[in-house]
């Protein structure tokens, strides 16, 4: 008896027909997943940490949550969980088997697709595993509420590309001027039109320091580049958050009553009740259209 993972895996082969097959498959879905990537401006700032807490709180609120590692060359979402994939990003890129078989069932139901190691800049790829992996893409928005893409840290081609690819972008950054500094340079260097990116301050002390930071940077991209920010959250430094990184547990499930937990419950409510600019929620086509524009 064919299961539905089966099923799903046949369809691939028909969408390789042309580009325009598997572009209208947009069109027939029903489902219109909501994407944003994740991402810093310097790295050992804790995005992959949080993004994994996340993607947990979301689908604590019945929520399907898929998360891409998509720090090409570098992923380590595995690592963090403590999870060892038997396939990743890179066998979907090379065309050996669907994005379905390179699912790991991460904490709480979460998908988690990793990134796996040496993958080229998306810009390497030829047009046919482009199209193959537009296809696979799409079969993901199907049982997929929230696409989350941890993207690799500071400014590359594979980096620029997630963002500007993604309507939302969750910025994370620490009070340290390094980090603050790194995150302005990268929203200088993304195109900034009607894109929304949210600002989420990690490893605060007080609410006043992350208010600070938060102006600080507010005020600069006001100033010079026009572009205005929105502030997602606080996360409070928090020593139950070293604990969970040293046990490879979320410490959302680990230490759920602790300050750092409190805080991504409430960067989660936030998020999902704060969708004024995807009333119509073709987020995800959009994602898919302007990440593989080139073809």
């Amino acid at each position: 008896m064919k299961d539905q993972a089966h099923n799903l895996r046949e369809l691939i082969g028909s969408f390789k027909e042309n580009k325009n097959k598997v572009m209208n498959m947009s069109t027939k879905s029903e489902n219109s997943a909501r994407v944003l990537a994740i991402t810093s401006g310097k790295g050992g700032v804790g995005k992959t940490n949080f993004t994994i807490n996340l993607g947990i709180a979301l689908s604590k609120s019945n929520k399907r949550v898929s998360i891409i590692d998509a720090d090409l060359g570098l992923g380590n979402i595995d690592v963090v969980l403590g999870m060892i994939p038997k396939f990743t990003l890179a066998n979907v890129i090379r065309k050996e088997l669907s994005i379905l078989d390179a699912i790991i069932k991460g904490p709480n139901g979460i998908n988690i697709i990793s990134g796996g190691s040496g993958i080229v800049d998306l810009i390497d790829l030829s047009k046919d595993k482009i199209e193959n992996l537009i296809s696979n893409f799409y079969l993901l928005n199907q049982f997929s509420d929230y696409i989350l893409i941890d993207t690799g840290a500071g400014i590359n081609n594979s980096v620029i590309s997630f963002i500007e690819a993604s309507d939302e972008v969750i910025l994370v950054v620490t009070p340290e001027p390094t980090s603050i500094t790194d995150a302005y340079a990268l929203i200088k260097n993304i195109r900034r039109d009607k894109k929304s990116v949210k600002l989420v301050l990690n490893r605060i002390e007080s609410s006043k320091e992350g208010h600070e930071v938060f102006e600080k940077i507010n005020s600069a991209t006001k100033r010079f580049l026009n572009f205005q920010i929105e502030k997602l959250g606080f996360i409070y430094e928090d020593s139950a958050v070293r604990k969970s990184v040293k046990e490879q547990k979320p410490f959302l499930l680990k230490f759920p009553n602790s300050i750092a937990s409190k805080g991504i419950e409430s960067i989660a409510y936030n998020l999902m009740n704060n969708q004024s600019e995807l009333k119509d929620f073709s987020s995800f086509k959009r994602f898919v259209n302007n990440l593989f524009n080139k073809i």
